[in-house]
């Protein structure tokens, strides 16, 4: 699997627990802890179906589908690679425009503000 295409499956330790064995040639270390890498994930059922892609000790392309009750998944995470989604670092492909000064080191305004408050400005007398 392309590490930044797909899906991180985490689970519930009683989960892993009540798994046992049969997960463990599917789960991945990581600083979040265990999970299934997968390709896809279906979440519309009573099981959470994960589509892996791997290879065989031939070398062969091999895609599997994994199914577990969905009560022992406890996060599905993206990773996917969108440079623009998420809340970390992103590189732009331009930088961002520099913005005025503001505050008491800031140069004058060159001009006079043109903005009145609805109440200072001239009131028709009817």
């Amino acid at each position: 699997m392309d590490d930044n295409n797909g899906y991180a499956v985490f689970f519930f330790p009683q989960a892993l627990e009540a798994l046992g064995e049969a997960i463990h040639p599917f789960l991945q270390d990581g600083p979040a802890g265990p999970h299934v890498a997968c390709h896809t994930v279906d979440t519309g059922g009573a099981f959470i179906e994960m589509t892996l892609q791997g290879r065989t000790p031939e070398g062969k392309p091999v895609s599997l589908e994994l199914m577990v009750p969905s009560g022992m998944v406890r996060m599905i995470v993206s990773t996917h690679s969108d440079e623009m989604f998420g809340f970390g670092l992103h590189a732009f492909s331009k930088p961002a425009a520099a913005l005025p000064v503001l505050g008491p080191t800031a140069e004058p305004a060159s001009a006079p503000s043109e903005a009145l408050p609805s109440s200072a400005g001239p009131q028709a007398n009817g």
